[in-house]
């Protein structure tokens, strides 16, 4: 969970930059609150699957269930920004914020899953 976090801040602050390049300034705060976002979501969904390896099958399906359904509320929330505040959430330095945080998160977590 802690490798997670750090993770997940390194990788925010690198797409950030890299999209402050690509699209200026305004793409920062999406980048940045995004790649926040999707840094949360993937310790919340870190933490539930380490719960998990302590019980049976029924708790790691939860597990996955829980996983799963925060990144679908991750998407669901960036739908929501750049439908109500497109002046300030830019739809693609939005979404590239917070799949380019979430997709590595997701493949470092698969991996000790194995």
């Amino acid at each position: 969970m802690k490798s997670a976090l750090m993770a997940g801040l390194v990788l925010t602050a690198v797409v950030t930059t890299v999209l402050h390049f690509a699209f200026g300034h305004a793409a920062m705060l999406p980048a940045a609150a995004f790649g926040l976002l999707a840094t949360a979501i993937e310790v919340a969904a870190s933490g539930a699957r380490g719960r998990a390896e302590l019980g049976g099958f029924d708790r790691s399906v939860q597990a996955f269930a829980a996983g799963f359904g925060l990144r679908l509320l991750g998407v669901v929330l960036m739908t929501v920004a750049i439908v109500a505040r497109r002046d300030l959430f830019s739809p693609l330095p939005t979404a590239l914020g917070f799949l380019g945080v979430t997709i590595p998160l997701l493949f470092m977590e698969i991996r000790p899953a194995r």
